[in-house]
């Protein structure tokens, strides 16, 4: 009885390990423990800043849930958390967030920052009035003329989110509304026109995800400016995970447009009659290591010791 009752040789019992899950809202260093060899890695960008003046949503940051990245224990990695992209002012577009990155050199692991929003009021100047490119792409601004050019929606980023809103044409007594920022999930919709219709262009949804044992939604898109239509308060909504509504025109108080802290989302874009865009919410970088069971590994399951019995093999 000297390996207590167990049949089979003496044994190492290991303990086990918890699963560890490290958040990083802002750039630092991650130290894997010395027993793992695999781990899971949520990237979330900056989101894009909203454009001016009845401007288009930011994007969302670029969205990444990467699984099994292989590491060695006990060693130091690299995170770049990304910043939100700054809201427009005036008539030029809205920067783009800043990228985030789990520096694992076995897989490292990069989200895009999202898409800026475009701005342009009256001034039709291509890149000012059409969303940036980014992880989701920015949404265009409303252009004055009632015809084309109109602003056109930022390109997102193949595997990480979606392309943003176009703008729209002016039809009545306000300019077009500026379209939404697309999210990590949805293309953001256009932006539609001023009257009739009173379409303004929604953020797109974020993606969720449960690495912390709890779903989350991140990388929203950002809601276009817009102005009231028909005497209402009107802007794109929020893209959840993150994104704010657009701002609601002249002379109307709106919430913040900021994107939300954290989540990357893609800030709302500034009301008609000179309204700034919001600033795009910082991203995010999760870290879930597994957890390592308790192991013998000499113990016999009862289905070894019965092959062997069977065939001759059991060894007293």
């Amino acid at each position: 009885m000297a390996n207590g009752g167990i049949i089979g040789p003496v044994q190492t019992v290991t303990s086990s390990v918890p699963a560890t899950i490290t958040t990083f809202n802002s750039s630092g260093t991650l130290t894997t423990q010395s027993t793992t060899s695999t781990l899971r890695a949520l990237v979330v960008a900056g989101g894009g800043g909203g454009g001016y003046d009845g401007g288009g949503g930011g994007g969302g940051g670029g969205f990444k849930d990467v699984s099994c990245i292989s590491v060695c224990g006990s060693t130091p990695y690299p995170i770049t958390v990304g910043g939100g992209g700054g809201g427009a002012s005036g008539f030029a577009r809205a920067t783009s967030g800043s990228n985030s990155v789990a520096g694992i050199p076995s897989s490292p692991t990069t989200s895009t920052g999202g898409g800026g929003g475009g701005s342009g009021g009256g001034n039709c100047t291509a890149g000012k009035n059409s969303g940036a490119p980014g992880g989701s792409g920015g949404g265009a601004n409303g252009a004055y003329p009632t015809s084309a050019p109109y602003g056109v929606g930022g390109c997102g980023t193949a595997c990480q989110g979606n392309d943003g809103g176009g703008g729209s044409g002016f039809a009545g007594p306000g300019p077009g509304n500026g379209g939404g920022g697309g999210g990590a999930t949805t293309v953001g919709q256009n932006g539609g026109s001023g009257l009739p219709g009173c379409i303004k262009g929604n953020g797109g949804p974020g993606t969720a995800s449960n690495i912390t044992g709890s779903c989350v939604s991140y990388a929203g898109g950002g809601g276009g400016g817009g102005h009231p239509c028909g005497g209402k308060p009107g802007s794109g909504t929020a893209g959840t995970g993150g994104g704010t509504a657009g701002g609601f025109g002249p002379g109307i108080p709106a919430p913040s447009l900021n994107g939300g802290t954290n989540l990357g989302g893609g800030a709302g874009g500034g009301g008609g009659g000179g309204g700034t865009g919001g600033t795009g919410g910082p991203g995010i970088v999760i870290i879930k290591e597994p957890e390592i069971p308790a192991q013998a590994p000499g113990i016999w399951s009862m289905n070894e010791v019965y092959d062997n019995v069977e065939n001759g093999t059991w060894t007293n």
